[in-house]
């Protein structure tokens, strides 16, 4: 029987190439997000503190100073924590990208692999004709060489 060749199996080679690429790419963007996302948490957490402080310092003697300068950091930090919310936006239509890019890669290596499937079967079914064909031919032959002895 003869060996199965693909002929397009570089072009398969490289979907997977691709393939992997776009899981590294997804993998770094979903990093990126979660590293956005824990700033924005931190910057959350920040802002209570401010505000925690703010509602201590209320209760203790008021000093007008310490009250300007907690109301001021927690007005930078919705400040910064809406910088902070653009950016995890920005971080999600990345991933997104990258998702989307992982799907059509995995579409194409699919489509590739079905193709090589067909290919594959064509050639079995090729080689089981020509088997067939063989087989054929040799009882013919022995067949014909029979009538002749008798």
């Amino acid at each position: 029987m003869a060996k199965f060749t693909y002929r397009m199996q570089s072009i398969l080679n490289i979907q997977y190439q691709l393939e992997s690429q776009a899981k590294m790419e997804l993998g770094r963007a979903q990093m990126r997000l979660m590293e956005e996302e824990e700033k924005l948490q931190q910057l959350i957490d920040r802002k209570e503190a401010y505000l925690e402080e703010g509602r201590r310092m209320r209760s203790d003697a008021v000093h007008v100073d310490e009250l300007r300068d907690n109301r001021n950091a927690v007005l930078i930090m919705d400040e910064l924590i809406e910088a902070q919310k653009e950016q995890v936006a920005l971080a999600e239509q990345v991933v997104e990208a990258a998702r989307l890019k992982l799907q059509e890669v995995m579409q194409e290596r699919k489509m590739h692999e079905k193709l090589k499937e067909k290919a594959f079967e064509q050639f079995r079914y090729e080689e089981n004709a020509a088997e067939g064909k063989a087989v054929d031919e040799l009882t013919s032959y022995t067949y014909g060489q029979r009538g002749k002895e008798g």
